[in-house]
């Protein structure tokens, strides 16, 4: 059995059997435009950093799925029952969407602690099943101790909340921040960095 559950520029996602349950596939797909020989060192460099963010953000507390395997351009990983949080967020109590913003701001926090950069801090990207979230798709992810790409990092998820759930946005934000400023490690410069990269984003758009 293996059935496509996702698809996007660079990849496609299968679900399919694995042992007594299922796993999710994750191919990335050949580029016609380029050269085979790049094409292929890049789909395979790819994939190798993927698997390690996975495995460092599992290894400093964050929920991540397993990978099980890896083969060129090919991940076989845990296949996480749940709903992504985009979908779920608003049916949510006032309570459970603290304790969801709350345990999104730790995961963020330990990732940066460990210089981990997501790259793509959407809620379509992370997962809440019995009141964890898991945080999926590191495919434009990578490793850096920069201040600004920490902040950039923090900064695309504020626009997810704007965009995608403006009545939960401030709720929603307050309770992240305040918990990644306690567990991060150098919280006022980025905290700031965050600001200014807002202040950027909003002068630009007012020319």
């Amino acid at each position: 059995m293996s059935e496509i559950i996702g698809r996007g520029a660079e990849a496609v996602l299968r679900k399919e059997k694995f042992m007594d349950g299922y796993c999710v596939v994750k191919e990335r797909l050949k580029k016609g435009y380029r050269v085979d020989e790049l094409d292929s060192r890049l789909r395979k460099e790819r994939t190798k950093i993927e698997a390690k963010l996975f495995s460092e953000a599992r290894r400093v507390g964050v929920s991540t799925p397993q990978v099980y395997g890896r083969d060129e351009s090919i991940l076989e990983m845990e296949f996480i029952e749940g709903e992504k949080v985009r979908n779920v967020i608003s049916e949510y109590s006032a309570e459970k969407v603290k304790h969801l913003a709350e345990k999104i701001g730790e995961s963020v926090a330990k990732l940066h602690n460990r210089g981990i950069i997501h790259g793509d801090l959407t809620t379509s990207n992370m997962i809440v099943d019995d009141e964890e979230v898991h945080f999926i798709d590191f495919g434009l992810g990578y490793f850096s101790d920069s201040v600004e790409d920490k902040a950039v990092d923090l900064y695309l998820l504020w626009e997810v909340l704007e965009s995608t759930h403006p009545d939960f946005r401030d709720e929603v934000w307050s309770f992240v921040l305040d918990r990644y400023i306690e567990v991060t490690e150098n919280p006022d410069e980025i905290i700031r960095r965050v600001e200014d990269i807002g202040k950027r984003g909003r002068y630009v758009s007012e020319r």
